[in-house]
């Protein structure tokens, strides 16, 4: 009899293990057909995007680049100066002191750790299972007022100070259009190590066949976009190291 009740709890949690793991699977795929499929998101080489950042009751119109290969640059205006605030250019990551407004590079660290969500692009969900990531459908909750599916994503661990941590996120996805609504992380390291921060996205709109969404907010900070442009051509000399200045 226990041999039967063992069998039988056997095979209920390997039925609700593979049902959870299908629906993942299905609530990602159905995220990548509802903002233009996936084949086009595989083909999305870049995007530089435009809007204004709020926060510290400021407004600060900025534009950002996102590459495929994994450069990055944020361009920021600031009191009328337009500058780069910070790049990635595959193999250096830098940004500007905030005192003195020089041009660092980051630590070893830090560009490793850049390096590893190189593979993020364009979505971490994108062909997951080919980068190492894994994905679990925690079940459904509601969220500011919204049904939503609870999903973790498990990423290729980071460096921290060192030691190897966990690198684990939570998205949200709406119930009834399968686009994520909220993004929650926790921070690894500093005074604000172990707070969970919560990322709103929103007011998703279609360019050139994806749909994106135009706004972001946190409680530090939020960012409305009032521009993309997709596949861009850009200068390497936008992603370098400004040696010498």
């Amino acid at each position: 009899m226990n041999t039967l009740k063992s069998i039988l709890v056997a095979l209920v949690l390997a039925i609700t293990t593979s049902f959870y793991g299908q629906t993942a699977d299905e609530i990602i795929n159905n995220y990548f057909e509802n903002t233009g499929g996936k084949a086009n998101w595989e083909k999305l080489d870049g995007v530089t995007m435009k809007g204004v950042m709020k926060m510290q009751g400021m407004e600060i119109p900025f534009e950002q680049v996102m590459m495929k290969d994994g450069r990055q640059a944020t361009t920021i205006e600031l009191q009328g100066n337009k500058m780069v605030w910070g790049a990635f250019d595959g193999e250096t990551y830098w940004s500007r002191n905030q005192m003195t407004m020089e041009p660092e590079k980051t630590d070893s660290e830090t560009t490793e750790n850049m390096k590893k969500q190189v593979k993020d692009w364009p979505s971490p969900f994108l062909n997951y299972k080919e980068k190492g990531y894994t994905v679990e459908l925690i079940g459904k909750e509601t969220m500011d007022g919204t049904e939503t599916f609870k999903v973790k994503i498990t990423k290729d661990p980071l460096l921290i100070n060192g030691q190897s941590q966990p690198n684990i996120s939570h998205y949200y996805f709406d119930t009834e259009n399968f686009v994520p609504i909220i993004i929650e992380e926790t921070i690894n390291e500093g005074p604000m190590k172990g707070k969970t921060i919560k990322l709103s996205i929103s007011d998703y709109q279609e360019v050139e066949g994806l749909y994106f969404p135009f706004s972001q907010s946190s409680e530090f900070q939020s960012m409305n976009f009032k521009e993309f442009d997709l596949n861009p051509e850009l200068e390497k000399t936008l992603f370098a190291f400004p040696e010498g200045k």
